[in-house]
């Protein structure tokens, strides 16, 4: 039986247009970075505002990868 073995890194990602541009950049961005990306959980979510208006969003996600044997 074969078994594997993931770590899971932290992340924070920013977009100026939403959280789910904030998701996929910050998925692209490890994908770029990390081998075996296989999930990420969205641990916390904010927006930043100015004048009253919502400027970003931004996601700290939990990164998945699975490590190579």
């Amino acid at each position: 039986m074969a078994s594997t073995v993931a770590r899971v890194t932290t992340i924070t990602a920013r977009s100026d247009k939403s959280f789910d541009d904030a998701v996929a950049a910050g998925v692209a961005r490890s994908n770029a970075t990390l081998r075996n990306v296989s999930g990420a959980w969205v641990k916390d979510q904010k927006v930043e505002v100015s004048g009253g208006k919502i400027t970003a969003w931004q996601v700290t996600l939990e990164v998945t990868f699975v490590l190579d044997d």
